[in-house]
């Protein structure tokens, strides 16, 4: 039969990434205790197309899930997955993307009854044709906070609400970090954790001990930050703290990424290294959501952090 997706391309565009999304498979996640997690995974995973060809086969990218899905998921099965599909697609370069909700057992604070809590979780990974493998590890961690500035005005009570802290990060290649020890540490930087099941004593634990550390969206954030920067193993990574605020009818968010791609490093404290003339060049910001680049004014015309006035 003819092969249409092989056939020459006139337009002469080079495509970053085609394939599929939105698979459904069971998938083999391994666990920190030795076993294996058998999860419902929603699976993309595509390759570059060269200019010259005008569609990839489809097919065969259910083709290779299929191969893999029953085999154990870690970083070195998904570099394997990707090969795989770089030399069955004959590109460069191979991506996939593996969501899952991971289920972990949680002992209550006082009653230490258990019960099973789930994490959205995430895989992203690329290879190239140099072989060069690269893997973002991702989590979405429940939190409480309390507010500082409600408890501090209140003569009694402080508002609080559920948080989220997303974490994408990259690590030294050939180590990794558990996703039990990653959704432990970063639980641990709220007000307080989240708990599937709590009787009465649980409950005043909860309440009591989110009373006792209140922290804006601001603070949990800092404190990640610096959990992420002083861990050895971290080489990249992104998070936003996003609260669902029980007061508000907005939430409340913080977001950081490390290390920043220097066009979106537009701080005068941090320009203070660079070449003079480099400073006064024009600084690049992205105008809101829909990512169009804006001229700001030279470095030189930033105010400086030190005079703006007090916030209220």
């Amino acid at each position: 039969m003819k092969d249409t997706q092989g056939r020459t391309d006139e337009r002469e565009v080079d495509l970053q990434r085609v394939g599929i999304k939105n698979v459904h498979l069971p998938f083999q996640i391994q666990e920190k205790g030795g076993g294996f997690q058998t999860v419902l995974a929603r699976v993309q995973v595509g390759v570059d197309l060269p200019r010259y060809y005008k569609g990839t086969h489809m097919s065969r990218f259910v083709e290779i899930l299929e191969r893999w899905k029953d085999q154990p998921s870690s970083s070195g099965q998904l570099e394997h997955i990707l090969q795989d599909t770089r030399q069955r697609l004959e590109a460069d370069r191979a991506h996939i993307q593996v969501s899952f909700k991971y289920f972990v057992p949680r002992h209550a604070p006082v009653s230490r009854q258990v019960s099973t809590m789930g994490y959205d979780c995430e895989f992203e990974a690329t290879v190239d044709e140099d072989g060069v493998f690269d893997q973002v590890t991702g989590v979405l961690v429940p939190i409480t906070t309390v507010c500082p500035c409600s408890k501090e005005i209140s003569v009694a009570g402080a508002h609080n609400q559920r948080a989220w802290l997303r974490v994408r990060l990259r690590t030294v290649p050939g180590r990794f970090l558990w996703l039990e020890d990653m959704i432990a540490e970063f639980e641990s930087f709220g007000s307080c954790e989240i708990y599937p099941l709590l009787k009465r004593p649980d409950e005043k634990f909860v309440t009591e001990k989110g009373y006792f550390n209140p922290k804006f969206v601001e603070d949990v954030l800092r404190d990640v930050v610096v959990a992420l920067r002083t861990n050895p193993l971290v080489t990249w990574f992104e998070v936003e703290c996003e609260a669902d605020e029980s007061i508000h009818l907005h939430n409340a968010f913080a977001y950081q990424q490390e290390p920043l791609p220097a066009a979106l490093n537009v701080f005068r404290r941090d320009q203070r290294d660079l070449p003079e003339d480099a400073a006064r060049r024009p600084a690049v910001a992205l105008n809101g959501a829909n990512g169009h680049r804006r001229e700001g004014p030279p470095a030189d015309r930033l105010p400086d952090v030190a005079s703006r006035p007090p916030r209220d």
